[in-house]
């Protein structure tokens, strides 16, 4: 027996759409739509003008693959930040992870995922090409891989650092605090912390 709609397209349409956000199923997206129309207008009107204006103004930063509202990206304008260290991460979340722990003060490259290569995705795929460049201009001078310690993570962590090896840069990465099969934007602050101060030479 086929399923009744009990609401408007616009309704459904803002279920869908809702549903496809990781860890929201249907039955999830549905509470949500619920909550937000509940709160018209001081939630779901607020909320539709700030993914307005996310969607006009955020763009990638050409440097380090961070997203922001300018280009290059705050972080990589910053001229606090040690411009000798590049800490590589698969993912903006993971860098957001290490923002928010606050361990580290350098800057960062975003890959934009990892190597899989059953999933069809290669190293033209991941922003490997603009880090090499990175990488053998001065002053950087280590290069430290904040990979998840997936399998694809580590087999894309050992394929960067080979390609690493021709610039000359120091290459490390992290060390304890990272569980095996762990990925960084689920690590709490002091897990994190430890990873980054005992990262090793590769």
């Amino acid at each position: 027996m086929s399923s009744k709609k009990v609401a408007g397209p616009e309704i459904e349409r803002l279920v869908q759409l809702l549903a496809r956000l990781p860890g929201l199923g249907p039955r999830s997206a549905r509470k949500a739509t619920l909550a937000l129309l509940k709160r018209r207008h001081d939630l779901l009107e607020p909320l539709s003008q700030a993914l307005a204006t996310a969607a006009a103004r955020i763009v990638e930063c050409p440097s380090c693959g961070n997203l922001d509202t300018v280009a290059p990206c705050t972080l990589c304008q910053d001229p606090r930040r040690d411009p000798s260290l590049i800490v590589v991460v698969e993912e903006v979340g993971d860098l957001w992870a290490l923002e928010r722990a606050g361990v580290v003060s350098s800057l960062y490259h975003v890959l934009g995922g990892h190597l899989s290569p059953l999933d069809g995705i290669g190293p033209d795929k991941l922003n490997i090409a603009k880090l090499i460049e990175r990488a053998g201009a001065e002053p950087v001078k280590e290069v430290l891989l904040a990979l998840n310690t997936t399998v694809e993570g580590q087999s894309t962590a050992h394929y960067v650092t080979e390609q690493l090896a021709a610039t000359g840069v120091a290459v490390s990465r992290l060390a304890q605090g990272v569980p095996v099969g762990g990925e960084l934007d689920y690590l709490d602050e002091g897990t994190l912390a430890a990873a980054i101060r005992s990262r090793r030479r590769v």
